[in-house]
């Protein structure tokens, strides 16, 4: 009868247990019904450069991953690289999730590479007295103008690049219904707008002054997106806020051309410490990162590849002064290569991508100073006088380091000598001194029965 009992309450605790999970899923699927639709808001500012070509790339991501409404890329960029521009545009057109782009806060532009951004994508916005323009490219290498019979004129190299920044900034408000005029006047004339202006010549879709209003201002507009016509569902929706990754975070910084390049002093400083004190480990490692860092971060920039061979030259230089000495031969050589080379290192005249002045001239006088005390050192050894010379130098011991056609290098006495002797000695054989010849040892193989046996 007990055991009548304990079946029948088993029975009854296992359906009360499947009752309360079907209801608990009854809840869960609809809060899921009743979840609030989002849209998800990334800061784009500053230069536009590597680093926000990243967080847009992961802003997207994300976006398709939480299915969000819309993102919302707020604009804030006095222009930047036309590698990363372009970069940001495709992502933005390949985007499944409608993208509106917002230049915000007051006071805030999207100038030069953020005009062609806002083009770009689905939906333009801008927050009252804010500004767009001055969209052309800016030179590299020097002035964009030759004169000619008196007449100013552009020369063939800014001419391609104004032509093709006004054929990508065409088709990208031909697609999305702007004003394409304006638009190739902005990259011809370097023209700008404020945001009332903009709006009422269809350069931008609305007016908004804060991110509730922008929602609002979008809700029911229909949007190009993939080929295909959407309308946007702003309306009710939270935001939520994107911030850059560690490692965006951390590109933005390494993509700053004076820490790229300091990092590659200190690789090249940390190389010169290792050959000179061989053993020491750390300078080898701390320099040997500095430099790939410094190198990957280089090469996230336009570079101009003369001024990289010419640094690049010089610092090599350096180091070989550090190894073989040439009382500042190699030396001067190699800081005469990095000083010139600096300056057209970064291929590229905009403010926020040119190496500053300052950081090339403290990286020149350092390498300077380093060279003189170099070169002092080599100096002072020289002429100091060795530990034994002539007749107490015979009947030392020494071992070959390098050895061709009877003469070479051996290591004698703490101290690396220049010697001559027998032509079939090998580097690492232990020889024994019998005479000098000025600075110059001569050596011969040791006796048999001096030998070690073995």
């Amino acid at each position: 009868m007990m055991d009548v009992r304990l079946a029948v309450r088993h029975v009854l605790l296992a359906v009360a247990v499947l009752i309360a999970a079907a209801g608990v899923g009854d809840a869960q699927s609809s809060a899921d019904g009743a979840a609030v639709p989002l849209a998800l808001l990334a800061a784009v500012e500053g230069p536009i450069g590597p680093a926000a070509a990243r967080h847009v790339d992961e802003a997207v991501g994300e976006a398709r991953a939480r299915a969000a409404r819309v993102l919302i890329l707020r604009l804030n960029t006095p222009g930047g690289l036309v590698s990363s521009t372009r970069e940001i545009a495709s992502t933005i057109l390949d985007s499944p999730v409608p993208v509106i782009g917002y230049v915000a806060p007051g006071g805030a532009h999207a100038a030069s590479a953020g005009t062609f951004i806002l083009y770009a994508t689905h939906f333009a916005a801008m927050a009252p007295a804010t500004n767009l323009g001055s969209a052309t490219p800016v030179s590299i290498g020097g002035d964009d103008e030759d004169e000619a019979d008196g007449a100013a004129r552009k020369s063939p190299t800014a001419a391609k690049a104004e032509n093709d920044a006004v054929a990508f900034i065409r088709g990208l408000a031909d697609l999305h219904g702007r004003n394409a005029d304006w638009a190739e006047k902005a990259v011809r004339e370097a023209a700008a707008l404020p945001a009332t202006e903009a709006l009422a010549l269809n350069v931008v879709d609305a007016v908004a002054a804060d991110v509730e209003a922008l929602l609002a201002a979008a809700d029911g507009r229909t949007v190009r997106l993939g080929g295909e016509t959407r309308r946007l569902a702003t309306g009710g929706v939270a935001v939520e806020r994107i911030e850059p990754d560690l490692i965006t975070r951390a590109l933005g910084i390494l993509s700053n051309p004076n820490v790229a390049f300091i990092l590659l002093m200190i690789g090249f400083y940390g190389l010169i410490l290792e050959f000179a004190n061989p053993g020491s480990i750390g300078p080898g490692i701390v320099g040997a990162i500095c430099l790939i860092l410094g190198l990957y971060a280089l090469n996230q920039l336009p570079l101009d590849y003369a001024g990289l061979a010419l640094v690049l030259l010089g610092m090599g230089l350096m180091v070989a002064e550090a190894i073989t000495p040439t009382f500042g031969v190699l030396g001067i050589g190699g800081l005469a290569a990095f000083v010139i080379g600096a300056p057209i290192l970064i291929d590229t005249d905009l403010p926020a991508y040119r190496l500053s002045w300052w950081v090339i001239g403290a990286m020149a006088a350092t390498s300077g100073i380093v060279l003189i005390l170099l070169v002092g050192y080599v100096w002072r050894v020289y002429r100091r006088p060795g530990r034994r010379r002539g007749a107490a130098m015979r009947g030392a011991d020494g071992r070959v380091m390098d050895w061709a056609d009877g003469a070479g290098h051996v290591w004698a006495e703490g101290e690396r000598w220049s010697a001559r002797g027998a032509s079939d000695l090998k580097p690492g054989q232990t020889v024994r001194v019998t005479g000098m010849d000025g600075l110059t040892l001569l050596v011969g193989a040791p006796a048999a029965e001096d030998r070690p046996n073995g």
